[in-house]
Formats: C-alpha cells, structure tokens, sequence
C-alpha cells in the first residue's frame, strides 16, 4: 500500500488535496457571483466592478472546460485532435496554448490512415454569452498556428468558428 508522510494511505491525502481544491474554487466562484445590489459600501458610481467569470471552451459533447489537456477539432469522425495543450494564458479576452495537433492523413482512406503529429501555437478568442448557458462566456474561435508544417492541404495559420 502506498503510504504518505504523515502514515496514513496516500490516497487519502490526494482526496484532501482535492477536496481543499474544489472549496476553494467553489469558494472563489460564489464571491464572484454576487450581485452588485448585494454588496456593501457606498454608492454605484463607486464600487469596484466585481472581476469576470472566467471564460470556458466547450467541447463536442457541449461540456465546458477549463485549460483542457486535449480538445477535439474533428467532431463528426475524430481524425483531428490537439494533444498535449500546455497553457501559457488564460484570460478574459483570449488563451493560448502549445501542444501537438494529431491529424490523420487518411491514405489510402481514414479508417486505414495513420495519425501525424504537427507542432502548433493555439489561440481561443472571441468570447461571447454561451446561449445554452446565459450567466456563462465561451471562447467562439480557435486559431491554430502551425509551427513547423502543416497537414496537406490546410494553410500553416488557420481560424475556425466553435460552434458548439
């Protein structure tokens, strides 16, 4: 049995760990939403406009994510996938991120072609009022910047609308 320093099983601690984090995000997203009506101080001309709700992505299945490790370009048959997303910034206006856009080639056709990586610099902006979810913003397009060659035919710095 794995054990942690203080003796106890280490999946005990990582289920503190997790269980601290999620309070405190909970926390931190309950602050955020308070009404500007329900805060204290003096008039509306001075209070301090409360920070943005932060931005999400959502994926094909209309899930939101956060920073996700993979996205999933290709909705209908799954042959392109960015990989590996390593986030430098994510911020109210846009994110960026480095990671590997798996493509597959589909020669002779797709279920027989063979997955290709390509080193990219991926851009979320556009963020805009999710309609499924008003209280909510989500990036609206994804720029892919492909650092070194691109998939035949696709150009080397392409933008596409998520729609999801």
């Amino acid at each position: 049995m794995n054990v942690s320093a203080g003796g106890r099983p280490a999946h005990a601690s990582r289920r503190r760990v997790r269980a601290a984090t999620l309070l405190c995000t909970a926390a931190a997203m309950a602050a955020a939403v308070i009404p500007a009506s329900a805060q204290t101080g003096g008039t509306a001309s001075a209070r301090i406009p409360a920070p943005q709700d932060p931005v999400v992505v959502v994926d094909c299945s209309s899930q939101a994510h956060m920073r996700p490790g993979e996205y999933l370009l290709a909705c209908g048959d799954g042959n392109n996938r960015l990989v590996d997303l390593r986030w430098e910034t994510w911020g109210s206006s846009t994110a960026t991120a480095t990671g590997t856009d798996m493509v597959n080639d589909c020669r002779p056709y797709c279920a027989a072609g063979r997955f290709r990586a390509y080193p990219v610099t991926v851009t979320l902006g556009n963020p805009q009022v999710w309609p499924e979810h008003p209280d909510v913003r989500r990036f609206t397009t994804i720029r892919v910047l492909y650092t070194d060659t691109a998939p035949d035919p696709v150009p080397k710095d392409v933008t596409y609308k998520l729609v999801y």
